[in-house]
């Protein structure tokens, strides 16, 4: 492959439009044809995403070590948590959704964080190693991400059906919260990093 085909378009002074993906001038600001704004880079892109990303790491030990739910059956009052909840499906039996819900509540948040954080490290210290595979592996974080409202949605629905006086009830904990807030925080530092900086690197490797 040669320097021309390797290169970015920012380096040849163009930039896209993100709404109709049309390409323009570096130097304008709106696009000629749907007239959104446009921005070669967004400057304050890691900030952004590492600030998200600290309140992600925060709100994802409580979401998973606190009570998500409180249960009331027969007057007997007991908590669930996220792991426990987890275990306690894989020991009667329910292993598939045991899986699921361990995958998609504990290992997709924790790996989405992780990669994100080897992207802003790997701009900030300007390695431009796998650009290509890191560039697949932003996608794929971001279309695997929206599957972790799994355990909220649950809790919803039980808090809904459930509601039998004294038989029985369930209401959401303290880490219902902390978990959607931290979905939400890693969903706002996917959109905050902009992958086109990890392809910057090799433009200047290619003009050094």
């Amino acid at each position: 492959m040669t320097e021309h085909a390797a290169s970015s378009a920012l380096a040849h002074g163009l930039q896209g439009c993100s709404i109709c993906t049309s390409v323009g001038p570096v130097e304008e600001t709106r696009c000629e044809c749907c007239g959104a704004k446009l921005h070669a880079g967004w400057d304050e892109s890691i900030q952004k995403t590492w600030a998200w990303l600290i309140t992600s790491a925060i709100l994802y030990f409580p979401a998973n070590f606190l009570p998500i739910t409180y249960n009331r059956f027969l007057g007997k009052e007991s908590e669930s948590t996220i792991l426990g909840g987890a275990v306690t499906l894989w020991e009667h039996g329910d292993k598939p959704i045991a899986v699921v819900i361990f995958v998609a509540s504990v290992l997709v948040p924790l790996g989405k964080m992780m990669v994100l954080a080897w992207m802003c490290l790997s701009v900030q210290t300007g390695s431009n190693f796998a650009l290509a595979q890191k560039t697949k592996l932003y996608r794929v974080t971001e279309f695997v991400g929206r599957w972790s409202m799994i355990d909220v949605f649950v809790v919803a629905i039980l808090v809904a059906l459930i509601q039998l006086g004294n038989i029985m009830t369930v209401r959401p904990g303290v880490a219902a919260v902390a978990f959607a807030g931290m979905v939400v925080t890693t969903m706002l530092a996917s959109l905050s990093f902009d992958p086109r900086l990890l392809w910057a690197l090799d433009d200047e490797d290619h003009k050094k």
